[in-house]
């Protein structure tokens, strides 16, 4: 959710496609995307750079200014989650912390139990930083731990230690956070079983709320890629991740987490409630270079037709992003005049990316993101959404996917199976729009 995808000009988008968005209030979610890194990992494909710290508070004014661009839209729907991704977003001193949650929260309603996550690198935290982070209203923070293995650390080009990492979770702890997320990377390049299970065993052992485990992906145009390719490392071995997926599905179970998408897993009742909202296909704003957003349009629900939605992008460059917000705001952007997205969207210098949503686009983007979730696609809330059926949509790749034992029906949900959580791109891939 956080790659910034192909750009492409917004003299593409019909004028008429956002007149009738924005109208039904529902609840919003923000991402906040923090371009700082130490080091740019080999396998790493997000938009994020290292070197660029001169740019921080001149970032940070961009990205409360946005906020406050955005704020006359939305000002009536209530942020229930927020999350800063990145990148590194604990590379950014408290000060700058402090000051975009105040700007948050004076530029949007945040509901009182809102979710506030925080990704965090092990090597860049410590007691008083995370004290810290809470006091200014963060309350969940997810670390990048990725392996407990020095060595599988160094290959991935992690600036911290195993012993590092156990060390900033029990300070977090002590800091009083109540719900912390631990990210791991399995099916390295030549990693035994032994060694991947000897990892997940001390994450258990330290009881984090919960668990994202990710299987070892090979991107294009990462330091990880160019390796292989020339050579000097092999490449992942797709069935030794799928041996380890399968060990580890089980062995959480018995730890008692409870797994609840393809790569994520929780004590129950913790699951990531701003995750929830991109696998239901919901609506969120993305704030930052590179950050996508989600905002869906309206429907006509007596007769199952609708206004377009739509997806956009901020530029990539964070110098870029900075110069571009700074002349939307000098050319005095009012965000209240149009009371609506579409003009104040046109009008955005910072928007590189827009793309017009279909019914038939959110409907594919909403069963093949549903599906990733343990629990599925709701058939209800699929047709109350869409005035269409899921059998009427998709009957045929639904009878075809079946057959093959990667989907079947269950307590009014449509979902995988065990054996299709493994082969997941075989239905998702027949769920695209022509």
């Amino acid at each position: 959710m956080r790659s910034a995808g192909e750009v492409c000009p917004p003299s593409r988008v019909s004028p008429n496609c956002y007149d009738n968005a924005m109208t039904d209030r529902s609840p919003l979610s923000l991402y906040l995307h923090i371009p700082f890194c130490t080091l740019k990992c080999s396998y790493c494909d997000f938009n994020s750079y290292a070197g660029i710290e001169s740019l921080m508070r001149p970032f940070v004014d961009a990205l409360c200014d946005e906020m406050r661009l955005w704020a006359p839209v939305v000002a009536d729907r209530r942020v229930e989650t927020a999350f800063f991704g990145g990148g590194t977003p604990s590379l950014l001193p408290v000060k700058e912390v402090e000051r975009i949650v105040g700007a948050m929260r004076g530029a949007f309603e945040l509901a009182p139990d809102a979710e506030v996550s925080f990704e965090a690198n092990p090597g860049t935290v410590e007691r008083d930083y995370l004290r810290n982070l809470l006091a200014a209203g963060v309350n969940r923070i997810s670390f990048g731990v990725q392996s407990f293995h020095d060595d599988e650390l160094a290959a991935l080009d992690r600036i911290h230690s195993g012993e590092e990492a156990k060390e900033a979770y029990h300070w977090a702890r002590e800091a009083g956070f109540e719900r912390i997320n631990l990210d791991f990377i399995y099916g390295l390049s030549e990693q035994p079983m032994e060694r991947w299970q000897t990892t997940l065993e001390q994450a258990i052992a330290l009881g984090p709320e919960h668990l994202s485990l990710y299987a070892l992906t090979i991107e294009e145009g990462t330091k990880l890629a160019h390796d292989i390719e020339r050579g000097r490392v092999p490449g992942p071995d797709g069935d030794v991740q799928a041996a380890m997926y399968e060990w580890s599905c089980e062995r959480l179970a018995h730890a008692g987490y409870h797994q609840y998408e393809i790569s994520n897993w929780c004590r129950p009742g913790e699951e990531c409630r701003h995750n929830l909202v991109y696998w239901r296909n919901g609506e969120w704003l993305g704030l930052g270079p590179g950050a996508h957003s989600h905002l869906a349009g309206t429907r006509n629900k007596e007769q199952g037709t609708g206004k377009m939605g739509y997806r956009f992008a901020d530029v990539h460059s964070p110098r870029r992003y900075i110069d571009l917000v700074r002349e939307t705001v000098e050319c005095g952007v009012d965000g209240a005049a149009g009371g609506h997205a579409g003009p104040l969207l046109r009008e955005m210098r910072q928007v590189a990316f827009v793309e017009e949503q279909t019914v038939e686009m959110e409907m594919a983007d909403t069963a093949i993101l549903g599906l990733r979730l343990n629990e599925g696609v709701d058939v209800r809330e699929f047709e109350r959404r869409f005035g269409r059926s899921v059998e009427e949509a998709y009957g045929g790749v639904l009878a075809e996917t079946e057959s093959f034992g990667l989907v079947e029906r269950k307590n009014g949900h449509v979902r995988l199976t065990d054996r299709g959580r493994l082969l997941g791109n075989e239905v998702f891939v027949r769920l695209l729009p022509p």
